[in-house]
Parts: C-alpha cells; sequence; structure tokens
C-alpha cells in the first residue's frame, strides 16, 4: 500500500535515517518512499514512488512517476508537469478542476486518470540535473544522465548522457560492454549488508566490473 508522507520534520542536515527524511517544508501525497531517501526543502512529490536511496534536492516537482534506487535529483528539477486538453476548446483548468471554479460538483475524473496513464519511469542509479524537465510517458534507463536545464521529451537509454532543449544524447557514460555487466551485476538490488560489505568496491569501474562481473 502506498504511503502518504506530508510536513514531516526535517532531517537533511544530520544523518539520513532508513524512515524517508522530509524536509518539513516539502509536501509528499499518496506516494511511496523507500529507506534512506530524502525529499528537499519545498519539494512536491504526488502520487509517485521513490525507491530505496533516491533523494530530491529543493524546489523538486515530482508527479505521476515511478522512480528506482540510488537516483538523484537536482534542485528544481521537473518530472511530469502537467499536461492541458489540448483536444478540448480551452486548455483551462476549470475544465477539469470543475469543483474549484463552481462548475460542477465532482472534478474531471477521467482527465486525471489520463494524466496517470502516462506516468514517466526512471531506472536506478540515474542523474536527473539541475532545471531538467522530464516530459509525461518518457522511460530513462538505469545509470543515465540528463544535463541541467535539459527537457526530455524521448526515452533514454541506459548510461547514456543527454542534454539539452530537446534533450539529445551527447555520449554514453562507458563502452556499451561495461554498462551491460553493470545492468546486469544489478548492485542496487543488494542488500544493505552486502553494501556495506562491498563498499569500498565502487570507487574504481574496471575492478569492481572484474570483481562482480555476472556471465
Amino acid at each position: 500500500m502506498a504511503l502518504t508522507y506530508v510536513h514531516r520534520e526535517s532531517r537533511r542536515r544530520g544523518p539520513l535515517t532508513r524512515e524517508p527524511n522530509i524536509d518539513e517544508s516539502a509536501v509528499v501525497q499518496r506516494s511511496h518512499l523507500g529507506e534512506w531517501t530524502a525529499v528537499g526543502a519545498r519539494s512536491r512529490i504526488m502520487e509517485s514512488t521513490m525507491d530505496d536511496y533516491s533523494y530530491c534536492v529543493d524546489e523538486a516537482i515530482i508527479h505521476y512517476a515511478q522512480i528506482g534506487k540510488f537516483c538523484n535529483i537536482a534542485s528544481h528539477a521537473c518530472i511530469n508537469p502537467g499536461n492541458h486538453p489540448m483536444w478540448r476548446v480551452t486548455l483551462h483548468h476549470a475544465t477539469y478542476r470543475r469543483v474549484a471554479y463552481g462548475f460542477d460538483e465532482t472534478d474531471d475524473a477521467a482527465f486525471f486518470d489520463w494524466r496517470r496513464s502516462h506516468p514517466v519511469v526512471i531506472g536506478h542509479d540515474v542523474w536527473i540535473g539541475h532545471g531538467a524537465t522530464i516530459m509525461p510517458g518518457v522511460t530513462i534507463g538505469n545509470g543515465a544522465v540528463v544535463g541541467s536545464g535539459a527537457v526530455v521529451t524521448k526515452d533514454v537509454p541506459s548510461y547514456t548522457i543527454v542534454a539539452g532543449v530537446p534533450a539529445k544524447p551527447i555520449r554514453e557514460r562507458f563502452p556499451r560492454e561495461m554498462a551491460e555487466k553493470l545492468e546486469r551485476i544489478a548492485w542496487w538490488d543488494w542488500t544493505r549488508e552486502q553494501l556495506e560489505e562491498r563498499f569500498a568496491d565502487f570507487g574504481e569501474l574496471e575492478s569492481f566490473i572484474e570483481k562482480y562481473a555476472i556471465s
């Protein structure tokens, strides 16, 4: 079952804990946060999941998203910004947030279901740069990097760096063979005990892959 966290006490200045660490000025609604996660000041997360060790810095906006483990989301990132109904006579909120404008006793549930049907899916160990925007329906693969200010409108392959408006591939982080080995190792799924035991090995790519490679 999804958990709802709203206005939890800030622990960002001290050690993180297994329990989600949410700044007192942030709002997290109808969402599930994993262990060792952190939500920065004035960030807003709605109907999303953020798996273990992932975090967002200040003033991030995250709607209808599935975020993997060990993800790094910089300040002012916007993941799945609101879509407006371009097929209707007007784009305005009034056609679907009807209650607020006094046009109906209920809002347009079908419209919000349409929004939910276009989630953003982010893999593990992804870096979303400052002010980047990830548009609805986009999938970002494991280990990918999105440059600051980028607007991502298309899927991003694993271990690929993209930047620009609209975002385009810049280069791959590692040679494809190494990236594939890292995905097979899937270190992000290791237990806490395994991470602690093997933590010193994370500093050097080639020796890490050689030690933990899976045929």
